[in-house]
């Protein structure tokens, strides 16, 4: 497929992960739909990259998919879902409904998004999407997250084989802690509880990766652009980890 004449969209573009997706798909002779709830934050990242469409949509609502539908005019290559979610604190005090409202953006908002392009996906195409590393090794510090992204991997392999016989693969990134405005909210939500600083908590959970580090943005888009090759085939339903050697479990 020549990639002049194709999309990909982004869901959660103007976020920490999302600028950096958007930039490599970009370089990669992408244009990009950048789906995001504000337009002020979707016209900055248009002024940075001339490749991107706006497209104004709150993909935890089913009026989402007609918005992301009605920009549509060509092949979609890929799409990438990446919202974030709230940090609403662990599992024994976090609110059942911000569970179920994480859920809903990261699972549902998948779900949409998919069905916001189906109509133009073609052999080849990648529904992609960005979990994270509680969903595989859980915490008692971040519900909300751990349970959404755990049943995103399932979707993913729903999704895999749902689409398997038109040729359209699905893939999970599944990043470690990066260091992001989000992960200091979480940090510093850990520390209250604990009764410690944000500092020691980013540095007990720096301690944790076998090599001493958190998984950057830039590391979770290369990983993006990985699977626009053909050869990522072969990885449909299955999961990229970027945990930056956290996790413990095997596989």
């Amino acid at each position: 497929m020549n990639s002049r004449n194709e999309l990909a969209v982004v869901v959660g573009a103007t976020g920490a992960f999302g600028k950096q997706i958007v930039a490599r798909l970009c370089a990669n002779g992408l244009d990009v739909v950048a789906v995001a709830r504000s337009s002020a934050a979707i016209d900055e990242l248009s002024r940075i990259h001339p490749r991107v469409i706006p497209c104004v949509a709150d993909i935890s609502a089913d009026e989402s998919i007609a918005h992301i539908r009605n920009v549509l005019d060509r092949p979609v290559r890929m799409i990438v879902h990446g919202p974030g979610v709230a940090v609403v604190g662990g599992v024994l005090d976090a609110p059942t409904s911000a569970l179920a409202d994480a859920v809903n953006i990261k699972v549902g908002g998948l779900l949409r998004l998919t069905r916001a392009v189906d109509a133009s996906l073609v052999k080849g195409s990648r529904l992609v999407a960005i979990g994270g590393h509680y969903g595989f090794e859980p915490t008692a510090y971040a519900a909300s997250a751990g349970v959404a992204n755990a049943a995103l991997a399932n979707a993913i392999r729903q999704l895999s084989l749902a689409y398997g016989s038109r040729g359209v693969t699905a893939h999970l990134i599944a990043p470690g802690p990066a260091d992001t405005e989000r992960l200091h909210k979480v940090a510093a939500d850990r520390g209250r509880q604990r009764g410690v600083s944000t500092e020691t908590v980013l540095q007990e959970m720096c301690r944790e990766s076998s090599i001493g580090a958190f998984t950057t943005p830039e590391q979770v888009a290369w990983a993006v652009s990985v699977l626009l090759a053909p050869e990522a085939d072969a990885m449909t339903g299955s999961t990229l980890m970027l945990d930056s050697g956290r996790r413990r479990g095997l596989p």
